[in-house]
């Protein structure tokens, strides 16, 4: 997770406003259960009330009220409200609720808490329930000693006629019997109450409740709404940063791969760096979406869920708690079985796109040997081992998803079970547990969200690594902090002082002791058997790789004081096999002189001995070059190498064997040419053939990483017993008795 961090840092200000997006679009998210509950409970329940003391009342409700207000707090009640003068369906008089009270809460708190009460007396004794009969039919007994005729009184009557203090023992035993009532249910009556104190003074309590139920409605789409917009620009803002990581990542392991040596190309395999610069970016650029969407907005509708939920009832809260508890359980089991599964898929993807690389370029041969089963099982193979792996990992992820929604499911129903005893006590109201459920089914979700994730985040975890393997890793070939420059007048004269070599890894030199110097104007040769280390040799000038001991010098300057690009941009090199570029023969020729003219490519064209197969195409130099050269033979593959390295007008030319698919009359006449073109560079020729360097005016033999020979061709058949052999089973007898006759 912190490689993937890492990889988000440079996009920290995108992800910070995608955080405040997400802030609103669960803002929003987490009110509309909220908005719900009010429809249901406010709108349907209470008739559009929202009150909780009544806002205009008749003054007759008012003393009724009163009657049940204790005496010492009735001026508290009675200085809050005023006569008001407006225009009511009414015959009385109409109190309204001073403005001064309604800005102050603690004053509405007060008033609340004083007129909750008998307002559900007040509700109960104007229903006619079972219940007030009951309670009246007591006072009037009580009452029956002191007033004969309280059989035709109301109970509003009865407390009328009370003095304060009885008054207020009678309250006081009213309240000791609604102690236990809920208070919700107390809300309600209220609500009730206020209702029908509208209803009585003329107002319209249908429109009341109309205009509620719009006006949340109307609330709820502008927050869905506005919960929509941030949706989009999240995921639009996410897919910019996740694209952009994507294309970062891409950029700089290619350019990484560009500066490796090949010391670190022997460590990555070809097949994995390009798993790990498509498959494995891929998987990252995808989680970062992911986590830009969806783990980053989990948490947040988790916790504003949470807060709502304790807001709601607190009494359901350890529902939540099991939910959350069975879902860690089932990920922590998924996360043990699954995860070590992910790096094993990745290395399964390198090993097939391995053998697929292998069989797709050595189909030539593939038929050739008629081993296309031994092949095709060998693809199986590969194959198979991931198809089994990533069944094992899918079907473990499909018995996820079942298993979270039975839990959510059972939670569901164990909140309805819980909620529906709690509504028939009173202790909770139909709207509180629509929204529990709703706020229940968010948290579980967030948790889900993280889940999903979870599955992605270990493969991504692993693909993290390993791209950052390749962008951390050391690079052998590196230039100075404070690099030098080549002499004004330098020509490219090439020494090797004492150099000694051995690959990264290994435990033996390869070359060893080499000392010799290749001087502008002539031709230096390297011939020995295979394995000698002439490919080798010729590989440290470029810097492909650096030498273990001595030092190599260009014009007297240590190679390694100089900057790789200006070392290479004063030599030809033309590689053992022949590599060319998708695209035309013109791109290919002039790819290291881009800015070369058009007789520069013809010209490099005619040494290369290339123009005769040139000419012979429809579109001579802009006939199209098919990826590695493919659409093109082995001879005219080389010859185009060669033609590139002339069209760029080195210092110093590097052959490494580049005329081995060249038959002898071609090799002798592009020598030839090649002799006039380089009269005044640097020549260096690895060569399997005699014929190939019998001019050259160095020739150096090389056996097992040593030099056992130096000289001219004449002076080498005399001198040189390994060089002898190797010219004898090249050349006839009469060729080499003419060669010896020329030395003596």
């Amino acid at each position: 997770m912190s490689k993937l961090l890492k990889f988000l840092k440079p996009y920290a200000g995108a992800v910070l406003a995608i955080l405040c997006v997400l802030i609103v679009q669960a803002y929003c998210d987490l009110s509309l259960p909220t908005y719900t509950s009010e429809i249901v409970n406010v709108g349907i329940q209470q008739g559009g009330i929202d009150e909780t003391v009544p806002d205009t009342i008749s003054e007759e409700d008012l003393d009724h009220l009163l009657l049940f207000v204790p005496s010492d707090k009735r001026e508290a009640v009675e200085s809050a409200y005023k006569e008001d003068a407006g225009d009511y369906d009414y015959d009385g008089k109409v109190m309204k609720l001073k403005s001064s009270v309604k800005k102050d809460e603690d004053k509405m708190d007060e008033l609340s808490s004083l007129l909750g009460k008998p307002m559900l007396l007040a509700s109960g004794f104007d229903s006619d329930s079972d219940m007030t009969k009951k309670m009246e039919e007591q006072m009037k007994q009580q009452m029956q000693s002191q007033m004969p005729d309280v059989s035709k009184m109301s109970v509003y009557d009865i407390f009328e006629m009370m003095e304060d203090g009885q008054r207020d023992s009678a309250v006081e035993e009213i309240e000791k019997q609604m102690k236990s009532m809920p208070d919700s249910m107390i809300e309600q009556a209220a609500a009730t109450y206020i209702r029908s104190a509208y209803g009585r003074i003329g107002l319209d309590t249908d429109k009341i409740e109309t205009d509620y139920i719009l006006a949340t409605g109307a609330k709820m789409l502008a927050l869905a709404a506005l919960g929509m917009v941030a949706s989009i620009i999240v995921g639009l803002m996410a897919s910019r940063v996740g694209a952009s990581v994507g294309k970062g990542l891409r950029r700089d392991v290619f350019r990484k791969v560009v500066g490796f040596s090949n010391g670190e190309f022997d460590k990555f395999s070809t097949a994995s760096l390009i798993t790990r610069s498509t498959n494995d970016i891929q998987q990252i650029q995808l989680l970062t979406v992911m986590i830009l969407r969806m783990v980053l907005y989990a948490p947040i509708m988790a916790i504003g869920g949470i807060w709502k939920v304790f807001n709601t009832n607190v009494d359901m809260s350890w529902i939540i708690g099991i939910a959350v508890g069975l879902i860690v359980m089932v990920v922590i089991v998924l996360f043990v079985v699954v995860m070590p599964k992910f790096k094993i898929v990745q290395n399964q993807v390198d090993r097939l796109n391995l053998v697929s690389r292998e069989i797709l370029t050595g189909l030539p041969v593939i038929r050739a040997f008629s081993t296309e089963k031994y092949e095709e099982k060998r693809f199986d193979g590969a194959n198979r081992d991931l198809t089994k792996t990533n069944l094992f990992v899918n079907r473990a992820m499909t018995f996820m998803m079942p298993l979270m929604m039975l839990i959510m499911n059972c939670i569901a129903v164990l909140i309805v079970w819980i909620g529906g005893h709690s509504v028939n006590d009173g202790a909770m109201q139909v709207g509180d547990m629509m929204a529990f459920i709703q706020y229940t089914m968010q948290i579980i979700m967030s948790f889900l969200m993280i889940c999903m994730i979870s599955v992605m985040l270990p493969r991504a975890a692993v693909s993290a690594t390993r791209v950052d393997e390749v962008l951390v890793s050391h690079t052998l070939i590196h230039d100075p902090k404070n690099p030098k420059k080549l002499p004004q007048d330098g020509h490219g004269e090439v020494t090797f002082d004492h150099v000694s070599f051995r690959y990264p890894g290994a435990e033996e030199d390869v070359l060893h002791d080499i000392s010799f110097t290749a001087k502008p104007g002539q031709t230096t040769a390297f011939i020995g058997s295979t394995g000698s280390g002439k490919s080798t040799l010729v590989n440290l000038i470029p810097r492909f790789y650096d030498v273990t001991e001595g030092k190599i010098t260009l014009d007297g300057e240590d190679i390694r004081n100089i900057t790789q690009h200006e070392l290479r941009d004063k030599l030809g090199y033309v590689p053992q096999k022949g590599i060319l570029f998708s695209g035309d023969i013109a791109s290919n020729i002039l790819y290291g002189n881009p800015d070369g003219s058009e007789e520069d490519m013809k010209e490099a064209a005619t040494i290369a001995q290339a123009t005769e197969f040139i000419e012979a195409k429809k579109k001579k130099y802009q006939s199209s070059i098919s990826q590695g050269g493919s659409n093109v033979s082995g001879g005219q593959k080389q010859r185009l190498s060669i033609a590139r390295a002339i069209a760029k007008h080195p210092k110093i030319y590097i052959f490494d064997d580049s005329f081995s698919a060249l038959d002898y009359k071609t090799d002798v006449t592009l020598r030839n040419a090649l002799k006039e073109k380089t009269a005044d560079s640097t020549v260096l020729i690895v060569a399997q053939r005699i014929s190939t360097i019998l001019h050259a005016e160095q020739i150096i033999v090389l056996d097992e990483g040593k030099i056992v020979g130096k000289g001219t061709h004449e002076e080498l058949l005399k001198n040189c017993d390994e060089y002898y052999q190797i010219a004898s089973s090249q050349l006839s007898e009469r060729e080499l008795e003419d060669n010896v006759k020329e030395v003596g």
